[in-house]
């Protein structure tokens, strides 16, 4: 059993980023619906991911079978209004 030992320090994974609204709200809405999925009062999530330059648009889901349609439906009509408001 090592009686000492020496501690390496590594360079943060990201970069420190000076905080701004637009950062700080993404976040707040992660945390909350974190929150509510620890709780266990999610049973479904959308999420539609736009890239800082606008160029790329993801989406992404969980939840139950039976769901899954009408998150796609949300996710595609919320995707255009993104996609149409970027123009």
């Amino acid at each position: 059993m090592p009686t000492s030992g020496t501690v390496v320090a590594f360079t943060p994974r990201v970069a420190p980023v000076e905080p701004d609204e637009n950062l700080a709200s993404i976040i707040e809405v992660l945390q909350d619906q974190l929150a509510l999925a620890r709780e266990g009062k999610l049973r479904s999530l959308a999420v539609v991911s736009v890239t800082a330059d606008g160029g790329a648009v993801g989406t992404q889901w969980s939840c139950k079978p039976s769901d899954v349609t009408t998150l796609i439906g949300k996710l595609t009509v919320l995707t255009h209004d993104l996609m149409s408001e970027r123009q």
